[in-house]
This record gives structure tokens, sequence and C-alpha cells, in this order.
């Protein structure tokens, strides 16, 4: 598993959209407009709409449009794990091909001798990333 710069975008925009939600006692059902994201973050604009799509799509974000849009998180930063964050950016987080959500069936699967060291592997990156929330990072 390789976390590309998309995913990695992903975690940075919504820690800036907690952050500045929380800061100064601002209101939390307050929009963090994208221009402001994305110059503190210095990520694209057109990059972050993508981004910002997907986590809308989601169900991670809401957006608004106007003079005082922007985004916002639709749960509290506590209840989102940087494993729901990163399998919408990158998709499944397994370790190896063969264990992807998306792969056929293994034919050697009955007698890998690796197949164990993946298996666990997998647990265990998916337990760690499910039990880091927004509001750890």
């Amino acid at each position: 598993m390789t976390v590309t710069t998309r995913g990695r975008y992903a975690l940075r925009v919504l820690c800036d959209i907690a952050e500045n939600q929380a800061a100064c006692g601002q209101d939390p059902r307050s929009y963090v407009s994208l221009k402001d994201i994305s110059e503190r973050q210095d990520i694209s604009r057109k990059y972050l709409e993508g981004i910002m799509n997907s986590l809308c799509k989601a169900g991670l974000l809401e957006s608004s449009k106007g003079k005082s849009g922007g985004y916002r998180l639709t749960r509290p930063a506590e209840k989102i794990s940087v494993g729901e964050i990163l399998r919408v950016t990158e998709g499944d987080l397994a370790p190896v091909s063969c264990m992807g959500g998306g792969a056929p069936p293994c034919e050697r699967a009955a007698e890998c001798p690796t197949l164990p060291v993946w298996e666990k592997l997998n647990i265990i990156i998916n337990d760690y990333l499910d039990s880091v929330s927004l509001a750890d990072l």
C-alpha cells in the first residue's frame, strides 16, 4: 500500500477544516473557503476541487456556494477516522494486490506460505488507521 498525494492532501485538508472550525470558538456550522484552504496548504485549487468532490460524495464534507460558502465536516473530527478518509481517496488499503477488494480469488491461496503474513498485516493496517481520528491529528 502506498498512500498517494491525493490521500495525503485529503488528510491535510480535513485537518485544516477541523482546525479552522474549532479555532477561536468558531461556529462548527461555519464553512471554510476553498481559497483559504488552498493558500494555507499550498495546494492548487483545481487539484483540491477533485479531492473535495470525493470527500463530499463520501459524506465526510458538505459544501455551500456563495459569499460565506466553502466546506465543513459533516461529523465531529473525533468521529472521522484516518482509515475512512484514506479508503475514500485511495480505495482498498490492502498491502498486496491479491488481497484488494476487487481482486479475483488467488489460485494459489490454499498453498501460499505468505498469505497469513499479508492477512495479518492487512488487519493491523486497517485497525490502526481506523483507530486514529481526525481529531487525533
